[in-house]
């Protein structure tokens, strides 16, 4: 009898849909999101997430979460079809994830009427409303995505294990990292991990030719989300070179994993990190980064650059919090609904 009350209550609930550009074969950062949501709303809201809307049940959706401006546009387009509003589409929320808002919304006219035709604008980092056109960004708002928090492991007092994750695309700017391992060539102090599934070529073989060159670096392909969590936590650094970021799961997982990060001076992850954060360096600028190693090898001790960074690194943990980012997705949910 319960289970049955159960399921008719499951039924009878409003049912969210999440529009997600990849899914989980892509093991990316939009389908970790998109999952990660899944999760957090269906407790309250029946919840399912597909590549493509509408479908045969799209009749049962009362909210749409559409991930990427320009990639989910048609989507977005077929929901403002079907639930027209007096100046935005009812029940839509558009969240721009890292290309559309940095990119995209500049020049493509598909994600520009995706802002349009959105009745919510959800960015996931303090900086990213500035990128927004000015008679939108009233629309918007900031969830900070989330992960569990890990025990910070002790580190090797010897050589600096350093990870960069990231699939190698020119967003990511892998050859800042190409470039840094040559100039540490010859530090035998450190090892360099590349986690990432080749998505140019040319990238690959630029991968394959540094790994041939610089012995502590290492390029290991694209790896399971657990094993690369794994490893960030044993990990001293994190580097994240990207030229773009909407708001990346790499910096948040490093932050909750208690493992600094060496981050390009951009604005996504100046919005994940902190302005007055003493990590960054200028993007694709391999010397600065290179010189940012060194002095977090030399200057390791308990007031050194490697301990300020962890200082600055545990001061924004609380950002990256489950029950924060919950809150946040079933207030956005409930005022699409009309639910105060």
């Amino acid at each position: 009898m319960n289970r049955l009350k159960r399921m008719n209550e499951t039924e009878s609930m409003p049912q969210v849909v999440i529009v997600s550009p990849a899914l989980r074969d892509a093991n990316n950062g939009n389908w970790q999101t998109a999952r990660r949501w899944q999760q957090h709303l269906s407790a309250l809201f029946p919840t399912r997430i597909v590549k493509q809307w509408p479908d045969a049940e799209a009749g049962k959706d009362r909210v749409m979460i559409a991930l990427h401006a320009r990639r989910s546009a048609d989507a977005i387009a077929a929901w403002c079809a079907a639930h027209p509003g007096p100046a935005a589409a009812s029940g839509l929320a558009v969240v721009l994830t890292g290309t559309d808002l940095y990119r995209d919304i500049q020049t493509d006219l598909a994600a520009q009427r995706s802002l349009a035709l959105a009745q919510a604008l959800v960015v996931l980092q303090e900086c990213a409303p500035e990128s927004l056109p000015a008679d939108v960004r009233c629309k918007s708002r900031v969830i900070f995505q989330s992960t569990a928090a890990r025990q910070t492991l002790a580190k090797s007092p010897n050589r600096l294990r350093l990870v960069m994750v990231g699939h190698l695309r020119a967003e990511k700017s892998p050859e800042t990292l190409f470039a840094a391992a040559h100039l540490l060539a010859g530090q035998p102090a450190f090892f360099l991990d590349h986690i990432g599934d080749i998505l140019d070529p040319a990238l690959g073989e630029a991968a394959r030719q540094t790994m041939h060159a610089v012995p502590n670096y290492r390029w290991l392909g694209g790896l399971p989300h657990e094993t690369v969590r794994r490893r960030i936590q044993r990990a001293h650094l994190l580097i994240h070179a990207s030229r773009m970021e909407g708001g990346a799961h790499v910096i948040m997982e490093a932050v909750a994993s208690g493992t600094p990060v060496l981050a390009s001076h951009i604005a996504g992850n100046i919005g994940m990190l902190g302005g007055d954060y003493a990590g960054y360096f200028p993007w694709g600028d391999a010397p600065a980064l290179a010189e940012l190693i060194l002095r977090c090898q030399q200057d390791r001790g308990p007031d050194g650059l490697m301990a300020r960074l962890a200082t600055q690194c545990r001061g924004r943990a609380a950002l990256f919090e489950p029950a924060t980012e919950r809150r946040a997705l079933l207030q956005l949910v409930n005022e699409l609904l009309g639910v105060e």
